[in-house]
């Protein structure tokens, strides 16, 4: 149960959720920006391309292990407390990167900032949910929240290439702090503290065990030590028969009875690998192989990020009306085109071919996020959507993880091919996850989770 918070103006919940929105445009911003500079990075410190990968991956898999744990601390300890630790914590980080001497220090600095990152987008969704509790006004601050994703997908590769370019790779990690620094002003002197009537239990056993699955496969794929997946393996294994067992596991497993629920974990995967791999290789790409400046680079970003900037809420309207099978098809369908364009790929390959499989990438890909939350929250009870959704969103942060890891496990033609197989599988899942028989396995979960109330967390 969330407690809300009564009594405020309508101009102080305006500044609450423009400070709530100004925590996502920097997280979100952060990994469009930080994948236009890797190719400077690279240069400038002379870090291979191992070393590349886990600029990305620390802070997404870091991001993956904590957003649940985040924002059970505060439920528990006060959104705003915490809210105001991720800030603190994430400027602190973004400082660090900007001064790293060295790719391992980067790589470290990325690790601070994430945990500071995991601190920000799941409490700033609590505190906007406490604050609009009107059914209307909710559902408006959290179209406002969506368009901000879209609208920082669309400016991280302009804005990244104009930085990287007057000022050097540094300056992307500098435009988080006065952003930061008015986020935090606004925090502390208009969001009021909140916590939950029934904070969420913990969970150390499984969230370490969850961490050691995640990290060792992406460590197995980036360093090429595929002797490592044994010891996934085996905390994957250790990891199930935990949370089988705990009062008050990490994630409750008997959400994944429900294949909806499940096709939406899986399909949160693949289509975020796709992105992961799409925002990584093709940067590589464009400054690598066709020495494209910086700026070049994010303009040719531009119509992957306005086809996500559009169609998201499109997707949205589509699954209001007609359900999640038109968004999740398309999608599908969208993506393996451009992942199967991909393979064709060459030096020489001309700029309107690359706009156009850029602009379909970025279409079907805009068409996955809305049906991905509603289909992992369809028929879950009320108190357990917020935790079936943060594993949604946990999902999409270890498929960028995934994706990224594919870029050194697989090179050129093998890696789209790949890609094409995931958005194939997202095609495959949104008919499948829209059968009687799918909707009879999530109808048969529901009573499940409200005999015996378990708190994810």
């Amino acid at each position: 149960m969330l407690t809300t918070v009564e009594g405020l103006s309508s101009r102080r919940k305006t500044i609450i959720l423009i400070t709530c929105c100004l925590s996502l445009l920097i997280s979100s911003m952060d990994a469009t920006i930080v994948n236009v500079a890797i190719p400077t990075i690279r240069g400038d410190l002379g870090a291979p391309l191992s070393r590349l990968q886990w600029i990305v991956d620390i802070y997404t898999l870091t991001l993956a292990s904590l957003l649940m744990l985040s924002g059970a601390a505060a439920d528990r300890f006060g959104r705003k407390r915490v809210f105001r630790i991720g800030l603190l914590t994430f400027a602190l980080g973004s400082l660090l990167c900007s001064l790293a001497p060295t790719i391992e220090v980067l790589i470290g600095a990325r690790f601070v900032q994430a945990v500071g990152g995991s601190m920000l987008n799941p409490v700033a969704m609590s505190i906007i949910t406490t604050t609009f509790t009107a059914t209307v006004e909710r559902a408006r601050a959290i179209g406002v929240w969506g368009a901000v994703v879209g609208i920082s997908t669309a400016l991280g590769p302009m804005v990244g290439g104009v930085l990287i370019d007057i000022l050097g790779w540094q300056s992307v990690f500098w435009i988080n702090l006065p952003i930061v620094a008015v986020a935090l002003l606004l925090t502390t002197v208009h969001v009021p503290e909140s916590k939950s009537a029934t904070p969420r239990g913990m969970d150390p056993i499984g969230q370490v065990l969850a961490i050691v699955v995640m990290f060792t496969l992406v460590f197995g794929l980036i360093e090429g030590r595929p002797a490592v997946f044994a010891l996934s393996a085996l905390a994957l294994g250790g990891f199930v028969r935990h949370e089988a067992r705990h009062p008050s596991p990490f994630i409750d497993l008997r959400f994944f009875r429900s294949f909806p629920f499940s096709s939406a974990t899986v399909i949160a995967v693949c289509s975020f690998a796709a992105l992961g791999a799409f925002l990584f290789d093709m940067s590589l790409y464009l400054q690598g192989t066709r020495h494209f400046s910086a700026v070049h680079t994010g303009l040719l970003y531009l119509p992957m990020a306005l086809g996500v900037l559009f169609f998201s809420p499109l997707s949205g309207r589509l699954v209001g009306r007609y359900g999640t099978r038109p968004s999740l098809l398309a999608s599908g369908i969208l993506m393996a085109v451009a992942a199967v364009g991909l393979t064709m790929l060459r030096a020489g390959t001309p700029i309107w071919q690359l706009v156009i499989t850029f602009a379909l990438f970025g279409i079907g890909f805009g068409m996955v996020n809305a049906p991905i939350t509603t289909t992992a929250v369809s028929g879950m009870p009320p108190d357990r959507a917020g935790a079936a959704a943060a594993v949604a969103s946990t999902s999409r942060q270890v498929g960028v993880s995934l994706g990224v890891a594919l870029c050194g496990a697989l090179t050129g033609v093998g890696l789209w091919w790949t890609i094409a197989g995931f958005a194939a599988a997202v095609t495959a899942l949104g008919v499948a996850a829209n059968t009687d028989w799918a909707y009879r396995s999530r109808d048969r979960v529901a009573p499940l989770l409200e005999e015996v109330p378990v708190h994810a967390g």
